[in-house]
């Protein structure tokens, strides 16, 4: 489908690839992998025609089509999240559009409206409509966010709502830049199991080993400007490629041995006439040896050694009676939690319970409504924050932004330090608003491990950063000697740093005391990463609706349930499982029927089957409008039951 022959790329002198050459075929499920700065994204846009190659060719197969998500945030506009996700070609959004806005002023007699419902019809869009709601409750929005306008949104939900165009689209070959980054474990957890089922190839650049293990079939790595292939996951991947180098290396020590040997032979006897013939075939010899490349040194990753913060008390922070709500949307009521010294605790629970809320809370970023939430002796917390930007300014150079830290350092420290986070020679002078999201990282890492809080509060700090850098990182905080509170969905993370659990789901917090296998083994999972997500009866629910709930079973007591109660709750979690177990076999009768679908329609487009066979074209027609009948019939049920799970 895709064709790579010998691709070479530079950029003002710095060569990025050369030489490349590769092939994706229609069911592959192929990463790019390599360093930050290493071309992964350059060679996207490439593919993409967005940019001039300096040699080599592209070749995509006539035909097919291409869809891309990249890293960045998407253009938002006033264009509503179900026009974004059912406009999956410019003239469907516009058909859409009229549509929407006619049907919102109450205009449907108009013949601007009655021209847009025809086209739309043509164009297949009532088809594609209740596609692109399956998929956008997959990534976890509500039915009463599609006719919000994207304007209203964050970016991260602006992305969701492109992904969800793309997904719907289907395009035989689909690019995805990091996709992972704006999603939470639920969405994530859904849009793998979807990726793992999807009709086209797959080509995308990932940083989460979990998810590239999960999905993949092969891995293209950049390193050193040359791209290797592997056939197998990120964990296959890894130790073929340290197989790979050590057969190289080896090779290339024996091969050397040999030259050296040789070539003290023409040095020693070149010069006598009784051994000069037999010198003179030992220099051809050397001349005519086809010379195996020297072994690439490993990339240069982060490898520093970083202060250590002053000792504070055993107890580090406590949070006693803690109410928090964002207007009348309330998270916590009367919450109690304790961190002591040296603790290194993971907070894992469903998008929206309050993970990031109960973070801002000890970071003092949020103050509570009720409660207190009262540091212990000598405590200095330190907050990562989930947006670099918040800890950066972006109108400095990065620099000045390291030797703003309020611990006095020299230029030299800093720009050493600097070095080792990859910024290098003039990159030290760039303005942290021109930075990508993985120099942000790096560049919030440098200034809080320069000087480091006894305390350090850490939501998602693996976002755009490459492997060398995760691996880096874990390093450097295994080393650390304060107490550590995080977030994170990249569970190798985890597993390598979390000593503690503490999970949260419907404004309730459940500690378990040991490492994430612990609390696996605890809760039962059997899914490292859908653990992340595991919740109690309430998971599903916001929760402001979680504490209603818990509030109409007792005025007295919110934490009081009766026998009835935890009957009726028993109860609902098994029509619960029903309704779900429901919607996910029509959700795959739906995914046969819109295969079968595009199967007869590709047929019926073909005009020698007209001349042909005209009795084949009345059947196919006539099974494709009873295809057409039974989804219908199909998304009707689906629309049901996900409404009454919901409900």
């Amino acid at each position: 489908m895709l064709q790579v022959s010998q691709l070479s790329k530079a950029y003002g002198g710095q060569q990025l690839f050369e030489d490349v050459s590769f092939r994706i075929e229609r069911t592959n499920r192929v990463a790019l992998v390599g360093p930050n700065g290493a071309g992964k994204t350059t060679l996207f846009s490439l593919i993409l025609g967005e940019g001039e190659t300096d040699s080599g060719e592209i070749v995509m197969e006539r035909n097919a089509s291409l869809g891309h998500l990249p890293q960045e945030t998407a253009p938002k506009g006033d264009e509503t999240v179900i026009e974004i996700a059912a406009g999956i070609t410019p003239e469907h959004a516009k058909a859409r559009r009229i549509i929407g806005e006619h049907e919102r002023n109450g205009q449907t007699d108009s013949e601007e409206y009655h021209e847009a419902v025809a086209r739309y019809t043509e164009l297949g869009g009532y088809q594609t409509e209740p596609k692109a709601k399956r998929i956008l409750a997959g990534l976890a929005f509500r039915d009463t966010d599609y006719d919000r306008p994207a304007c209203e949104l964050s970016g991260g939900w602006v992305m969701r709502a492109y992904l969800a165009r793309l997904l719907t689209a289907e395009p035989d070959l689909l690019m995805l830049d990091e996709p992972t980054n704006h999603l939470d474990l639920e969405s994530l957890e859904w849009f793998q199991n979807y990726l793992r089922n999807y009709p086209g190839a797959i080509f995308l650049i990932s940083h989460d080993r979990a998810f590239l293990n999960a999905l993949v079939d092969g891995i293209l790595e950049i390193r050193h400007h040359r791209v290797h292939t592997y056939n197998g996951n990120y964990d296959y991947y890894v130790e073929e490629a340290a197989a790979r180098d050590a057969q190289h290396e080896a090779a290339y020590k024996s091969q050397q041995r040999k030259i050296q040997q040789l070539e003290r032979f023409v040095e020693r006897f070149g010069a006598k006439n009784t051994k000069a013939t037999q010198a003179k075939s030992k220099q051809k010899q050397i001349d005519r040896m086809e010379k195996i490349d020297a072994p690439l040194t490993a990339e240069k990753t982060i490898h520093v050694k970083f202060p250590q913060p002053p000792s504070s008390g055993q107890r580090v922070i406590t949070l006693e009676g803690v109410h928090f709500a964002y207007g009348d949307h309330v998270v916590y009521r009367g919450i109690d939690f304790q961190a002591q010294k040296n603790q290194r605790t993971v907070l894992v629970g469903p998008n929206g319970a309050g993970k990031s809320t109960l973070l801002k809370l000890l970071a003092g970023v949020l103050k509570p409504n009720q409660g207190e939430c009262t540091l212990g002796h000598n405590v200095q917390p330190g907050y990562y924050a989930q947006s670099r930007l918040d800890m950066l300014d972006p109108d400095t150079s990065v620099l000045d932004e390291v030797l703003s830290i309020n611990k006095p350092i020299t230029e030299v420290t800093a720009r050493t330090v600097l070095g080792s986070f990859l910024f290098r020679g003039d990159a030290v002078f760039k303005r942290v608003s021109v930075l990508s999201g993985g120099e942000k990282s790096r560049l919030a890492l440098v200034k809080l491990l320069l000087d480091p809080p006894n305390l350090l509060l850490m939501d998602e700090p693996t976002t755009h950063l490459d492997m060398a850098s995760i691996d880096a990182l874990i390093a450097a905080l295994k080393d650390y000697t304060g107490t550590l509170i995080f977030i994170s969905h990249d569970v190798y993370f985890i597993r390598q740093l979390a000593s503690t659990v503490l999970r949260i789901s419907a404004g309730e917090l459940t500690a378990y005391a040991g490492d994430y296998d612990y609390y696996l083994h605890k809760s039962e999972s059997t899914n490292a990463r859908a653990a992340l997500t595991f919740g109690d009866k309430l998971s599903n629910l916001r929760p402001e609706d979680a504490v209603k709930q818990k509030e109409s079973g007792s005025q007295a007591d919110p934490n009081f349930k009766s026998k009835e109660q935890k009957r009726a709750e028993a109860q609902a979690r098994q029509a619960r499982a029903k309704i779900r177990a429901e919607v996910e076999e029509l959700e795959n009768k739906i995914c046969k029927l819109e295969d079968q679908q595009k199967a007869l329609t590709n047929q019926l487009e073909d005009p020698d089957l007209y001349d042909s066979n005209p009795g084949k074209v009345m059947e196919l027609n006539r099974e494709l409008v009873a295809v057409n009948e039974d989804l219908e019939v199909l998304n009707e049920r689906w629309m049901e039951a996900t409404e009454k799970l919901e409900a």
